[in-house]
């Protein structure tokens, strides 16, 4: 058989073009293959209240894992102790006084409508960005469809999502008891109904660049969590807090009267709880932070199942602290070591594995650090710092303090009538109350955080200090740009 000249020279000309197209797929490929996938886990009212942390009671063991697997930040804070201004300032990369988002009522979107969020700008770069569980606030008026590429899952709690035995379900108030104990599955609970879609949404993304977030809700109160949690723990062994009752020499404004966990059925409204009913609620807590982990190793164990882990970032982070009853405080809303430091963890290809850093840092970070990881340009609007040379060199110098604040009162009409900004240094804790209009200082406080960590002792007023709180007061006044660290990261 006789092929022509023009014959010959066509079958070359198809073969060049598709060996280009077949080039240009496979470079395309390796692109993809080469963008990290961020599996983004959020957590409700966690305190470092972990084994990977030091806690020699509390059994976390998929969280130590992770632990291993990455960088373990001992000393992160929040931006404000309560979900909604905390979430909306790591999701927006702002501090509280920029979002101005203090309450629980306020959207970002109202305040500043045209901000681009941390999961928008992977969206806006390529990513499919997924929610699943409690990202942003509970009700649906606090979600934002902006952010994700189809719509949130399991995104608001219902009274069903927190309780299941009869006993609570019948009461009309959506608070019932403080604890449940149920022998059910884990999936009968928001929680493991949360880690079960996650995992069905790894299925589907997993050939895409994805951005899953997931947000799980326990150990927020009410403590619910399956049996088999709770018969983890003896109760026994559960310690009560040493200090039950506020510091004399403590503005009155400075803490609350537990208004979180008052009104459950089994608490009352008087605001005395009995040793017995602390111990029992501790061990709730524990029994929480235990499903809560176990749920999140279901999604790390399917994770590696996909073969996708080694080209995932995975960060691990809780919104803020909890009180569980020392100083007589429960719960959050107040600007103290146990309601602002909280659990950081943070996983990344390439990056330094089971490791602490000890460097202050704070969740307003995040949004900075994942941009740089997934190999984008940092927003210039940001008002964090990349924690990406901590992942790469942890034990180095970083910011010399961080800031959180809190309103008061906290449920208020319109503004708030005082804020109080704290600043964690190395050594202590400042705390500067002031009218929220006029600016005018109306109360100080000071701890020696090496001496006094439980912070009972309020050092501001002795005379001895006077030099040392001027010196503070200058930092906090400089605020965060100047506690920065001396370089910024972004190759």
């Amino acid at each position: 058989m006789k092929i022509s000249l023009h014959g010959n020279m066509f079958i070359i000309t198809l073969i060049m073009i598709l060996t280009i197209i077949g080039c240009g797929q496979s470079k395309k490929l390796s692109e993809h293959k080469r963008k990290p996938n961020v599996l983004f886990i959020a957590i409700d009212d966690l305190r470092p209240e972990l084994g990977c942390y030091g806690h020699n009671i509390v059994q976390s063991p998929n969280i130590d894992r992770l632990a291993k697997e990455g960088v373990l930040f001992n000393r992160a804070y929040c931006q404000q102790a309560v979900c909604s201004p905390s979430r909306t300032s790591l999701m927006t990369g702002l501090r509280p006084n920029t979002t101005k988002v203090w309450d629980l009522q306020t959207h970002f979107r109202t305040t500043i409508p045209t901000v681009v969020t941390l999961p928008q700008y992977f969206k806006k770069n390529g990513y499919y960005t997924q929610s699943v569980g409690k990202i942003y606030h509970d009700p649906k008026s606090a979600q934002d469809s902006l952010s994700w590429t189809a719509n949130e899952i399991l995104a608001e709690t219902t009274k069903r999502g927190k309780y299941v035995l009869a006993s609570n379900l019948k009461i009309k108030s959506a608070k019932a008891a403080a604890i449940e104990l149920a022998d059910v599955p884990d999936n009968a609970y928001i929680d493991g109904q949360v880690a079960d879609r996650a995992v069905q949404e790894l299925n589907k993304i997993k050939d895409k660049p994805f951005f899953l977030a997931v947000g799980f809700r326990r150990p927020h109160l009410p403590f619910s969590a399956p049996k088999k949690y709770w018969d983890i723990y003896d109760r026994e062994d559960i310690t009560l807090p040493t200090q039950k009752t506020v510091p004399q020499n403590t503005p009155v404004y400075a803490t609350h009267q537990n208004q979180e966990l008052r009104g459950y059925s089994d608490i009352g409204f008087d605001n005395q709880i009995q040793d017995a009913k602390i111990q029992e609620l501790i061990h709730g807590y524990y029994a929480a932070i235990s499903y809560t982990d176990a749920q999140i190793g279901k999604i790390l164990a399917e994770l590696d199942r996909l073969n996708l882990t080694e080209n995932t970032i995975i960060v691990l982070w809780s919104d803020h602290g909890f009180h569980l009853g020392e100083k007589g405080l429960w719960a959050k809303s107040t600007n103290y070591e146990l309601d602002t430091r909280v659990p950081l963890i943070i996983s990344a290809p390439g990056k330094k594995k089971n490791v602490v850093s000890n460097g202050l840092v704070e969740l307003v970070d995040l949004y900075p650090t994942l941009v740089e990881l997934g190999g984008m340009k940092i927003p210039d609007s940001l008002e964090g710092t990349s924690l990406v040379p901590l992942l790469t060199k942890p034990e180095q110098s970083w910011k010399t303090a961080a800031f959180s604040q809190f309103p008061r009162p906290w449920i208020y009409k319109d503004s708030p009538e005082l804020m109080g900004y704290a600043m964690r240094t190395d050594h202590y804790r400042l705390i500067e109350w002031r009218d929220f209009k006029t600016g005018t200082i109306t109360a100080t406080e000071l701890y020696n955080v090496q001496d006094d960590p439980t912070e009972l002792n309020n050092i501001a007023d002795l005379p001895k200090n006077e030099l040392l709180i001027k010196e503070l007061k200058l930092k906090l006044n400089d605020g965060w740009q100047k506690a920065l660290p001396d370089f910024h990261h972004n190759d």
